[in-house]
């Protein structure tokens, strides 16, 4: 009878330990071979979290890995997680080794974290430990998106062998200066910072104070204590929104009781900084040679540099190979949100129509062909160089190369009588230049602690700050600190796919200011959606190595970053540029004064002018797309 019930504990003992798995894990376990917290060693000897999900039917597998910031343990808050599970069957059953790893410092990895700062070292020594395990094939491809991708190309710069493919998407905060863009990882935009990184930096950083799980601690004692300590640290509600408003900007996180980090140090860094070229950053001098399936979208953060960075590869690649298996899709939606494209997807508050695709099919198409050594499958054999989304006429649509070698740059001129303020002015968008100099220049006031606030477009991570997408500006164009240049009816469908390049002639009262961009398509009814935006410090128009302030009186010439999109401007339909000088809390306020900005808690109003005339021709210049030359 003894034996009878101790056998009847140990049944019940084991299915209540069944019954906690889920569903989503024990379908994965059906086919999987699964090890959680492996740790890793890096060649400094601190570990690095692992999970390793590989098939049972596979002897040599190709691997998919992961490397991340974020949480994957398998339980959170005492509830088992599926989101990871199904990602590694998804790879499992294509006959992948599904690797996911958290970067150093991370939840249960060793060591201290760094945002783009960590060794490039530790992604080179996690490849090696990879390919050289006994299950492996030698093959190891790198998949993510955001901050799973951004690390993905300073470290391909390293050369290890057994990296045969990538597939970055939304990949901006690996870029770090790529020709004429020096983003350093979306956290500049022109000169003026980006503040998503401040909102992200919040919930991310570690506090030093923070408790953290004992180094060299064995693999039992972790798997046993991950049901229970997630090691993720829980934050009492804030809104972002009104966190951002904190001025002085370096003290954003700490006024608002977030931990403490690298943030402090980060903000006090200028455009050119050395400190960034010594961390996780690609660079446009550093070498690739990385066959790379890469994933952008039309209102991601940082757009242009990315397809920048496409073109360099491109170019540059260091063998044939490489130059000739780089591959470009560009969706319309928001960062990271391809696959919750919809029949009807709605960015913002604009349709663009049914923008759904078989990503997976794509994704998996393109390593089977690099790390299963197969040949290519017929969706990826077929594959144009380029395939982009057009908005309007809402339709995928491919090309050889970006911009589209149809495309042509055709010149608007900012036009008025000098009242082009709101949407209510006379300002007006030329296709001939001003041939005289009468025309009255445009001013507007930019007072620091009224800015104009971010009204949509191409964001991430500013929590409840920005409604990222395309919304209706005409709410916007009501203040009178924004200029409003718009077009007379296109009277055919015009598309506009490639980057749209901006020149403007700007004097101020004060040493220092931004000048901001829209681009905007307006629709026959009135309503007007942006498509892409971008600022310009005036202190860094000659560049990022040097501080030139202004002189009152001068008239400057401004080239702006270039904006990107693809649009179909319909018979109908105009064209609308707007002008301001501030776009918070999307960049940060220049408080117009010459200062730091970040340490500054007092501004100055600055009475800033636009000029457009003959000898000084303010101009926009958009990529229209012959409908007659090949793509």
């Amino acid at each position: 009878m003894r034996h009878q019930l101790t056998l009847l504990l140990v049944i019940v003992f084991f299915s209540c330990a069944a019954a906690q798995k889920s569903e989503a894990y024990q379908r994965l376990a059906a086919i999987a071979e699964v090890e959680q917290k492996v740790m890793v060693p890096m060649r400094d000897g601190k570990r690095l979290a692992t999970d390793v999900y590989r098939p049972k039917d596979v002897e040599k597998a190709p691997i998919i890995f992961v490397r991340t910031p974020y949480q994957f343990n398998g339980w959170v808050d005492g509830e088992e997680q599926e989101r990871n599970y199904e990602r590694a069957y998804e790879a499992v059953s294509r006959g992948y080794a599904y690797v996911v790893q958290n970067e150093r410092g991370r939840y249960y990895s060793e060591g201290e974290w760094d945002i783009l700062g960590v060794p490039l070292t530790d992604g080179y020594d996690a490849i090696e430990w990879m390919s050289t395990q006994s299950w492996s094939n030698g093959n190891v491809g790198l998949y993510g998106c955001s901050s799973t991708a951004e690390w993905q190309m300073a470290v391909a710069s390293l050369g290890h062998p057994a990296l045969k493919a990538m597939v970055p998407m939304g990949y901006g905060a690996g870029v770090g200066r790529i020709g004429d863009f020096y983003e350093q990882g979306n956290w500049y935009r022109g000169g003026a910072g980006q503040m998503l990184f401040t909102s992200w930096l919040y919930g991310v950083q570690h506090d030093p104070a923070a408790p953290r799980i004992p180094e060299g601690l064995p693999r039992e004692d972790l798997l046993r204590i991950q049901r229970f300590y997630d090691m993720a640290p829980e934050y009492p509600d804030i809104s972002s929104k009104e966190m951002l408003s904190t001025l002085p900007v370096q003290d954003i996180i700490s006024a608002n009781n977030g931990p403490e980090g690298i943030y402090e140090e980060m903000i006090t860094r200028k455009p050119n900084d050395p400190a960034w070229y010594e961390g996780g950053l690609y660079h446009d001098d550093m070498p690739f040679d990385v066959p790379t399936f890469w994933f952008t979208s039309w209102y991601d953060v940082s757009i242009s540099p990315n397809l920048a960075l496409f073109n360099h590869v491109r170019e540059n690649a260091e063998s044939e190979e490489a130059r000739e298996n780089q591959y470009l899709w560009i969706a319309p939606t928001l960062h990271c949100a391809y696959t919750r494209a919809e029949e009807n997807t709605i960015v913002g508050e604009r349709s663009v129509g049914d923008a759904r695709y078989d990503y997976d099919g794509l994704i998996y198409g393109f390593f089977d062909k690099w790390l299963k050594e197969e040949e290519p499958s017929t969706m990826i054999d077929t594959l144009a160089r380029v395939t982009y989304y057009t908005m309007g006429s809402n339709e995928w649509q491919t090309t050889s190369a970006w911009p589209p070698p149809s495309a042509e740059l055709v010149p608007y001129y900012l036009s008025s009588g000098g009242n082009a303020n709101t949407m209510y002015g006379d300002g007006a968008l030329e296709t001939s230049q001003p041939a005289t100099n009468t025309q009255q220049p445009d001013t507007l006031l930019y007072d620091p602690m009224n800015p104009v606030v971010s009204y949509g477009g191409n964001v991430c991570c500013t929590g409840d700050a920005i409604d990222g997408g395309s919304l209706d500006q005409r709410p916007m164009e009501a203040r009178n600190d924004i200029l409003v240049y718009t077009s007379e009816p296109f009277t055919e469908d015009t598309e506009v796919s490639g980057f749209v390049e901006s020149t403007l002639y700007v004097s101020s009262d004060a040493k220092d200011t931004d000048v901001t961009l829209k681009l905007i398509v307006v629709e026959e009814d009135g309503s007007a959606y942006n498509l892409d935006e971008t600022i310009q410090r005036l202190r860094y128009r000659e560049g990022y190595e040097q501080e030139v302030f202004m002189e009152e009186g001068e008239v400057y010439q401004v080239d702006l970053t270039p904006l990107s999109t693809s649009n179909l401007f319909k018979a109908g339909q105009r064209l609308r540029i707007e002008v301001s000088s501030s776009n918070f809390p999307r960049f940060d306020r220049n408080m117009n004064t010459g200062g730091n900005n970040y340490d500054e808690t007092e501004g100055v109003v600055a009475r800033n002018v636009i000029h457009h005339s003959a000898e000084y021709p303010s101009v926009v210049r958009i990529p229209v797309v012959s409908k007659t030359t090949s793509r």
